[in-house]
């Protein structure tokens, strides 16, 4: 397994290749803190799409539920992205929030993302 922290600076680019392959993989999402301990906000729903805006600095994770209705998860001034992969390709991704939050985003099936 290979984890790696990406520069601030690709988070767009990276978040938007990944959303262009991410078609209708199932995903849930958890958030993590010393003061909230581990919550599930959204638990093996669709993923239509994870996006950064650098202008709002904001990371938005977008999924649907079951009965087609969209569900948002937005992660304000995150500080650092971690992706997790194996050879199948993208397991997981961690965002870190100014709060020293982690909202980790886990995919049922890894996602082999093309070459930038």
């Amino acid at each position: 397994m290979n984890t790696k922290s990406l520069d601030k600076s690709t988070w767009m680019n990276y978040l938007d290749r990944f959303s262009k392959v991410a078609g209708a993989c199932s995903a849930e999402v958890e958030v993590a803190g010393l003061d909230i301990g581990d919550q599930i906000e959204a638990e093996w729903l669709t993923l239509t799409g994870i996006s950064y805006d650098p202008n709002d600095d904001i990371i938005a994770i977008e999924m649907e539920s079951e009965d087609d209705k969209s569900v948002e998860h937005l992660i304000h001034r995150p500080l650092e992205l971690v992706v997790q992969e194996d050879t199948g390709g993208v397991e997981s991704i961690t965002v870190v929030d100014a709060d020293g939050r982690k909202q980790i985003v886990r995919l049922k099936k890894a996602l082999l993302l093309p070459a930038p």
